[in-house]
């Protein structure tokens, strides 16, 4: 009811420069949006490297049960094209000229305050001036070694189960999947160690990803995303927190961040001329 409510003004389309489409050799389409507001430097890369076709054919190395999944470039012989080295870590940024922050009123656990920034979930702390992304299901990050500045966006991973807020601030986010997790959180676990594929498992394949941007029109994605900053993101969230659905015995008067559901539609007919 909350959604059919909505109106043109309530949603917003993703940018292609800034959406990744990635699809596997199984013919598997997840679609991604990235979030330079919170890591420029490593979204630059990712977009470096997409446009390298830097990913084409490379497998997934992880799927870790409750976890990641993830992938990269296990011999390091793939083209970089323009993309840089290991980048300084982005795991948060200043909360001065930040985007809007919708504040989620219920609290958390991990961080002194949370919301939603442009789409995303958030964490911030007023005493640090301090915002960061957090890692909530469908979330993108960037692998690394143990220094934190060994990370460059040639290894990625997408939480595929119960948010491991514990990683918050400690890797660098740069988006989350808009579309396709199914594909993503149903492929076969890896048997080795923290879910890593081992010798004579079959890996699945990249066939490629690409910047939206750089696909003919018809091939885009056509969603919408429902705006964080509006009063029908509010009437979500407060819908969620009282599930006043007849299924419901009893209510929790209180939702945590990563159960807010974030909209997303195909565009509409209308808005698709």
């Amino acid at each position: 009811e909350v959604l059919a409510a909505t109106e043109a003004r309530d949603w917003r389309t993703p940018a292609a420069d800034q959406t990744l489409v990635m699809t596997m050799r199984d013919g598997a389409r997840i679609v991604i949006e990235l979030a330079p507001s919170f890591a420029p430097r490593h979204v630059d890369n990712i977009r470096k490297l997409a446009q390298a076709h830097f990913f084409d054919g490379l497998p997934i190395v992880r799927s870790q049960d409750n976890y990641v999944v993830q992938w990269g470039n296990p011999d390091g012989q793939a083209p970089r094209g323009e993309a840089a080295g290991p980048l300084a870590a982005e795991f948060s940024r200043s909360t001065r000229h930040a985007p809007v922050f919708t504040t989620l009123i219920d609290g958390d656990v991990y961080a002194p305050e949370v919301g939603f920034v442009e789409g995303f979930p958030a964490a911030r702390d007023p005493a640090t001036e301090r915002l960061w992304l957090t890692h909530c299901y469908g979330m993108l990050g960037v692998g690394r070694d143990e220094s934190i500045d060994s990370g460059d966006g040639s290894e990625l991973y997408v939480v595929n189960g119960h948010s491991p807020r514990h990683l918050d601030r400690n890797v660098t986010l740069v988006g989350r999947v808009l579309q396709g997790m199914p594909a993503l959180a149903s492929l076969p676990r890896g048997s080795g160690a923290l879910g890593f594929y081992e010798e004579g498992q079959s890996r699945p394949q990249i066939a490629s990803i690409r910047l939206a941007s750089e696909l003919p029109e018809d091939q885009r994605p056509r969603l919408q995303l429902l705006r964080t900053d509006g009063e029908a993101f509010a009437a979500v969230i407060k819908a969620r927190r009282t599930r006043r659905e007849s299924w419901f015995h009893t209510g929790t008067g209180a939702v945590e961040l990563c159960n807010v559901p974030l909209p997303i539609r195909e565009m509409p007919a209308a808005d698709d001329d």
